[in-house]
């Protein structure tokens, strides 16, 4: 990773020398506008609306307009002169718990690295926040701009959480929230029920681009000559649910099919989970049915020895009987 700003951290009096790195990268598959006939790159220029001239960046500006067609010019001296916080310092202001922090105001992520002799006093700052469970609320400059952020723990390193300003954040203003539609009980019991059947613990690993991948499979057999394999049919989204109740419980029993349960009253749809878990299920009961099948044999032959062991006993002696009988006495 290569460091994008360097500056410090202020915590309190002790100063924390610190790199800056982005956190997060787009995996995004980019494309160039090209020429369709040849390929060639589609190239923009950039012209001035009044003369019509070429400008280069040199002679760019920045404008804001006021309407009217009328357009203020800021110039860098304009920038230079705003009570802009130092571009090098991420100002602690205060300490709070982590939770009261709405994550729809996150907006970008950056790791802090510890440069030359501060990696004691982060360390210091890292573990006072793990042991406090709060976050830091700071104040950084970021290309020529004062962002709020939080300042937290993640994996044994600091992470800076750039945020949005709260009044860039749009109030929602929808008609169906005047409405008065009442929700029945029976409906949020089985919407429950629906969440409680499909419920589990977040691992990102799972989860993956499926259009990415897609995508770039049809890149690379474009570049290797290949032909390009459409891929899988992908399911196509149920229609508009009519009956309410009736949409909720066969989403609870397809949900349920698909974890390997058994429906609670009724066929619902099986699914690929379902269907190689009950396969599963009937190659275990087949085995576990031969498996006494083989031990049957060595039962019956255990059972004719011990037979054999009693009857040899009285045998022998119904042969002893049998050889007095036929033995002659002597005449005195």
């Amino acid at each position: 990773m290569r460091a994008i700003w360097k500056g410090a951290v202020s915590f309190g009096l002790v100063s924390i020398a610190v790199k800056l790195y982005s956190a997060t990268e787009e995996k995004d598959i980019r494309f160039h506008q090209v020429h369709r006939a040849d390929g060639g790159r589609i190239r923009y220029k950039r012209t001035c609306q009044v003369c019509g001239e070429e400008v280069s960046y040199d002679d760019i500006a920045k404008g804001y307009d006021i309407g009217g067609g009328e357009m203020v010019i800021l110039t860098d001296e304009d920038f230079a002169d705003l009570p802009l916080s130092t571009s090098h310092a991420i100002d602690v202001l205060e300490f709070v718990p982590a939770e009261q922090v709405d994550p729809i105001l996150y907006n970008k992520a950056y790791f802090l690295e510890p440069e030359g002799t501060a990696t004691k006093p982060y360390l210091l700052l890292r573990d006072a926040l793990t042991d406090a469970e709060r976050v830091a609320i700071v104040k950084v400059a970021l290309r020529q701009r004062e962002q709020l952020a939080t300042l937290r723990v993640r994996e044994g390193v600091l992470l800076l959480n750039t945020m949005l300003w709260p009044d860039e954040i749009r109030k929602p203003d929808f008609g169906f929230l005047d409405e008065d539609l009442k929700i029945r009980p029976p409906e949020l019991a089985m919407a429950t029920s629906l969440i409680d059947s499909m419920a589990g613990d977040f691992h990102p690993d799972e989860f993956s681009d499926d259009y990415r991948a897609a995508l770039q499979e049809v890149i690379d057999a474009k570049v290797e000559g290949r032909e390009v394999v459409q891929p899988e049919e992908v399911e196509e989204a149920p229609a508009a649910a009519v009956d309410l109740m009736a949409a909720l419980k066969a989403s609870v029993e397809r949900a349920r099919a698909a974890r390997g349960e058994a429906p609670a009253g009724g066929g619902a749809e099986p699914t690929p989970i379902s269907s190689a878990r009950s396969a599963q299920k009937k190659a275990a009961e087949k085995k576990a049915a031969k498996a006494p099948a083989k031990k049957a044999p060595a039962k019956k032959t255990a059972e004719k020895k011990a037979t054999a062991k009693k009857a040899t006993p009285a045998k022998k002696t119904a042969e002893k009987k049998a050889t007095k009988k036929a033995t002659p006495r002597r005449s005195a």
